[in-house]
């Protein structure tokens, strides 16, 4: 097709942003997808990217399972399958959740492309627009989009190095209550969080849950990092305590790998039908060939043992990263000190704007999110997400100096002591 007739038919951008639904105005690149093309450029130390370390993931064990699948079974992994998932991998899912305390049924498990999709689908049932959402402060970028896209109005609750405060809580519920706004659910990842690397504590767990009971709110546990933890196992997760009034989301993205695109939401059952019926309207069924290569992994590989190298492997990043931080940050500077996953949420002061100082991070050959990424009302200006996951030691060491002497250079411009 020829531009001049591809204008003729298509119109002008001006034009097509009139016919656009009124959602699709919603829809934003977030700031860690517009980051990428710069960030994977081989001189650049990306410390933005929350990328697995598949180096760990054993590539020939892999290629075993899969040839095996497609030499014994490979009829049924390359067709089409059932819209709420592989029944034999609903009950592999829950042996896995167990490890954090979750007594579940099969028949429960809906399993979606990623936990991005199953969060999809939970906002499609539920949300309308102007409802309120809670999340933390700051929140995941996905979410957030995912919400914006649903035309919601995010309302941030603050946390601390424990994780969501129970008094902010209360209070961003009554000030939503107040305006007359409904409240359809309250967004957290307790574990390890993504962009702060907190972790909630276990008594906050049980007052969270209490407040959203009593209140009639929704919880939605999002746990991708819950295996992820370096010295000790995470606290049980909240879908643990309560089966009724939280929809749990999990992923093999960070436990296996992010190609798979496998998920999975553990629904209470007065919702699952819901669920089915809007995956199914999405994709008609999850990838067969994808489940059963997880299902596989999981009946025939040590993958607990996986799991614990892939914790040895971050650890040691997550170690290198607060020891530079603490070499080549100036003073003013804080970080938290995570005890799982993939992220440091490093502050600034005030002054510093990380997202105006990405142009020179970038010519001093690094890479970060600017933390406004993560609010949906324009905070977070002078914090930004740090990954460890993914380079070396010695990158992550050259480019937390790289940006420890920007940071510096940017304070001493603005007068700001050190």
């Amino acid at each position: 097709m020829s531009d001049e007739v591809s204008r003729v038919q298509f119109g002008s951008a001006m034009d097509l942003e009139l016919r656009f639904a009124h959602r699709a105005n919603m829809m934003k690149q977030s700031e860690i997808r517009s980051l990428f093309a710069v960030a994977s450029r081989p001189d650049i130390v990306s410390l933005a990217g929350g990328m697995p370390n598949l180096s760990a993931l054993p590539m020939e064990r892999m290629a075993g399972v899969v040839d095996q699948l497609i030499k014994t079974n490979g009829a049924e992994a390359l067709q089409y399958g059932s819209g709420q998932g592989h029944p034999k991998l609903r009950e592999q899912i829950c042996e896995v959740m167990a490890l954090e305390g979750i007594q579940a049924h099969p028949d429960d498990v809906v399993i979606t492309t990623g936990s991005q999709q199953a969060l999809d689908l939970i906002s499609r049932i539920f949300i309308d627009p102007g409802d309120v959402i809670l999340t933390e402060a700051p929140a995941y970028v996905g979410a957030l989009g995912t919400f914006a896209q649903y035309e919601a109005k995010v309302v941030h609750v603050q946390l601390d190095e424990n994780g969501i405060i129970p008094e902010a809580l209360i209070a961003a519920i009554e000030n939503t209550k107040k305006i007359g706004k409904k409240i359809k659910f309250l967004y957290v990842i307790p574990n390890y969080q993504n962009p702060s690397g907190v972790l909630l504590s276990a008594q906050r767990r049980s007052e969270i849950l209490e407040i959203c009971r009593k209140e009639s709110i929704f919880v939605i546990e999002d746990n991708p990092y819950g295996l992820l933890g370096f010295d000790k196992p995470s606290p049980n997760a909240m879908r643990a305590e309560d089966s009724e009034n939280v929809i749990y989301l999990g992923s093999f993205s960070k436990t296996i790998a992010p190609g798979f695109r496998v998920g999975w939401a553990l629904v209470p059952p007065s919702i699952k039908e819901k669920v089915v019926i809007a995956s199914e309207s999405s994709m008609l069924c999850p990838s067969n060939f994808a489940q059963m290569s997880i299902s596989s992994y999981l009946a025939d590989q040590p993958w607990r043992d996986q799991i614990a190298s892939f914790c040895k492997l971050y650890k040691e990043r997550r170690d290198v990263m607060l020891e530079s931080l603490e070499n080549f940050f100036p003073k003013g500077s804080s970080w938290t000190k995570p005890e799982g996953g993939f992220y440091i949420w490093v502050t600034l002061p005030p002054e510093i704007d990380t997202k105006a100082l990405v142009p020179k991070a970038i010519v001093a050959k690094v890479a970060y999110v600017p933390g406004t990424a993560f609010f949906a009302d324009g905070l977070g200006s002078w914090s930004m997400r740090l990954s460890y996951c993914h380079p070396t030691p010695e990158r992550i060491r050259e480019g937390i100096k790289a940006l420890g002497n920007v940071v510096t250079q940017e304070m001493q411009l603005r007068g700001i002591a050190q």
